[in-house]
């Protein structure tokens, strides 16, 4: 890295605070928080896959407040139209013109609840504010929060009144995590405290802006050798020609496998990255961005199936050495 970076100490020390004030409220899911927080230094934005009430919301919630960041929920409904998230022009008769009013999705930290409830139009409209931090209503742009993170979430099971995000959407999400039951004792420690709305958490804000906009500007300037390039490459090349997938990962896919790779670098406080980085994101990174060529009816069924062939990847395919 360059001489002006913060070391690997540094980085270390800051990325603890926020662990360690999430893991106050948000218990028994180290690898959870490790991997939102990676995300959150790549920029990306984060799907949310799995049942209602194990703690979507709060991690949310609990990743905003620890970084002081503005926080905005959006429960998504078959109603919901595009105005209704990105906003409005509203004619001011004092003025005589016509005012934005800004949406929801003017925050740093967007919840997009059940986001597989609204309908492919209302979805659509994430699309370009997801990729280029902006809006375009009637013919203006307007740049929404900076940093800014949608952190979707949907029930993997019901399927009733649902509408399955495109490709072209689940593209746009740099990972998909599932939170998963907790185990006995954290739940059982969660039953001793009782029920605590999301919104009374008393979370600290442990990281200001600026040190996360530092962090995110050195993410790029992790060292990837060519050989870990050329790994990357050829676990990318293997689902394009893995029998079971229906298509490959993308080049936008690829791209996010490198980045999330130099993060979970600097992550671990290295200026490298090293294979282990690269098979640590491919499950999380990929696995969302891949069908089967023979879809089950069970969505969880096919999940855990593209998991399992990625990791017979990492296991079939030449690793270097670094």
């Amino acid at each position: 890295m360059k001489s002006n970076t913060l070391s690997g100490p540094q980085v270390r020390e800051r990325i603890a605070r926020v662990r360690a004030s999430m893991e106050t409220v948000i218990k028994g899911k180290s690898e959870v928080i490790d991997n939102v927080l990676v995300s959150l230094m790549c920029g990306g934005h984060i799907l949310l896959e799995d049942l209602p009430g194990l703690g979507k919301t709060t991690l949310a919630y609990a990743l905003a407040r620890s970084l002081s960041l503005d926080f905005g929920r959006l429960q998504f409904t078959s109603d919901l139209l595009p105005s209704d998230i990105l906003g409005v022009s509203v004619y001011d008769e004092q003025k005589r013109e016509f005012i934005f009013k800004e949406g929801p999705v003017f925050t740093n930290i967007l919840l997009a609840d059940e986001i597989n409830r609204t309908t492919p139009k209302s979805q659509s409209a994430l699309l370009e504010v997801m990729d280029r931090g902006m809006v375009s209503v009637d013919g203006n742009t307007y740049t929404v929060g900076s940093p800014f993170m949608v952190v979707a979430t949907q029930n993997p099971v019901d399927y009733e009144g649902t509408f399955p995000l495109p490709e072209s959407q689940m593209d746009r999400f740099l990972i998909r995590l599932e939170m998963g039951y907790p185990d006995f004792d954290t739940e059982l420690d969660i039953l001793k405290q009782g029920h605590r709305h999301y919104d009374s958490l008393e979370t600290k804000a442990v990281m200001s802006e600026a040190e996360l906009f530092e962090l995110q500007e050195m993410v790029p300037q992790v060292f990837v050798e060519d050989s870990v390039l050329d790994y990357i490459m050829r676990l990318v090349t293997s689902t394009r020609t893995e029998n079971e997938f229906r298509a490959g990962i993308s080049t936008r896919g690829s791209l996010a496998l490198k980045l999330f790779s130099q993060a979970m670098a600097l992550y671990k406080g290295r200026s490298f990255v090293i294979p282990e980085d690269v098979q640590g994101a491919l499950v999380p990174v990929c696995a969302h961005r891949l069908n089967l060529s023979r879809p089950s009816s069970d969505l969880l069924e096919e999940r855990r199936v593209i998991q399992s062939i990625l990791r017979k990847m990492i296991d079939t395919v030449p690793r270097p050495t670094v």
